[in-house]
């Protein structure tokens, strides 16, 4: 049995996280018809995150994913702190607003939060995916016994073996077309940038464990395409975004259903590790002659937020963080059971044309 079945579900799909956009009620509403929710528990803590979960299963009794952040704790820095505040100091001034004094971690990698581990053995969600890294060993062997399925990103076949030997029971296969944060294990290294499809063919290749391919796939013609590559499932999560179960604002709606949706790019200016997002006066500041290298993730994303909050404050919606995949153009306004509905028509029709 595989593990679509293995959790019931009526559809091969997995919902993409999205810390800070998903939440319990879009979580719920996408296992409720068929899919796997999930809820990104990277941004919270442990509190917050229980709060997120017991939500859910006050909502469907269907199995749901809790997804974790494991980057590298970030080193202090203060000389290039202070560099990174300076260089954005007049931007703040034309939104008449300072900077912040300092910058500090806004967010604790799961290997640094015992309290997050303690309240997932105490809460034992279904499945636990992991982004940016792995956990320990020793957290990985007390959440699998007690029953949890584990799944990690990886962004190619060295980062997959790594998530297999790390005792994982699926592999995201996380292209370069997905939207949000690059789920590569160490952001200054080398990355060959590799497709979702190439990357979900190559690791089902060479891989023991379930692929899912993550990535740029919107409808269910994505989803089939993904599955006939050898995916256990597709996970999808700008598709979802213009749903009104999700927590994007008016302005990310509107920059999502308007022409920023063609032009999703690659950056790390808004939280120091590369993330792929729509282009907006924020993003353009990548292309500046002498920015200096940002903070590490988490640390410069405190920045971001700031910057954002004092451009909101005066009106301006350039500078928030619209994470979309390559896919965006072709994303749906309509309730989640609406949209799942209508993946399984449309991927029910894409097998019917190959047979």
């Amino acid at each position: 049995m595989n593990w679509p079945e293995q959790f019931g579900l009526t559809i091969p799909l997995v919902q993409a996280p999205m810390a800070g956009v998903s939440t319990p009620a879009l979580a719920a509403a996408v296992s409720q018809a068929g899919g796997l929710g999930s809820i990104g528990a990277g941004a919270a803590g442990a509190i917050v995150a229980h709060e997120m979960i017991c939500q859910i299963r006050q909502q469907t009794a269907a199995p749901f994913n809790v997804n974790l952040f494991v980057h590298k704790t970030p080193e202090a820095d203060p000389l290039r702190d202070s560099a990174w505040l300076a260089w954005l100091k007049p931007l703040f001034t034309e939104f008449h607003a300072l900077p912040p004094a300092r910058l500090h971690p806004i967010y604790r990698s799961f290997n640094d939060d015992p309290a997050m581990l303690d309240m997932l053995l105490h809460t034992k969600p279904p499945v636990v995916s992991f982004h940016f890294g792995l956990p320990a060993r020793e957290a990985v062997s007390a959440l699998k016994a007690r029953g949890i399925m584990l799944m990690a990103t990886a962004t190619s076949l060295e980062e997959a073996h790594a998530v297999e030997a790390a005792g994982m029971d699926a592999i995201v296969a996380q292209g370069v077309e997905a939207g949000g944060h690059r789920g590569i294990f160490d952001p200054a290294g080398h990355d060959d940038a590799l497709g979702t499809f190439a990357l979900t063919r190559l690791l089902v290749r060479k891989c023991r464990i379930p692929v899912i391919a993550a990535g740029g796939i919107m409808d269910g013609a994505g989803i089939a395409a993904a599955l006939a590559l050898g995916a256990g499932a597709a996970q999808m999560g700008t598709a979802f975004i213009l749903c009104p179960e999700t927590g994007a604002d008016e302005a990310y709606r509107k920059a999502l259903a308007g022409a920023a949706a063609f032009h999703t790019r690659m950056t790390d200016l808004v939280s120091g590790r590369p993330a792929r997002c729509l282009s907006n006066r924020f993003t353009g500041l990548s292309d500046s002659a002498g920015m200096p290298p940002p903070p590490d993730y988490p640390t410069a994303y405190d920045a971001g937020k700031a910057l954002n909050k004092a451009a909101r404050n005066c009106g301006e919606s350039g500078f928030g963080a619209y994470w979309a995949g390559q896919g965006a153009p072709l994303a749906r306004a309509m309730p989640v059971g609406q949209l799942i509905g209508k993946l399984k028509e449309e991927l029910q029709a894409a097998r019917n044309f190959v047979t």
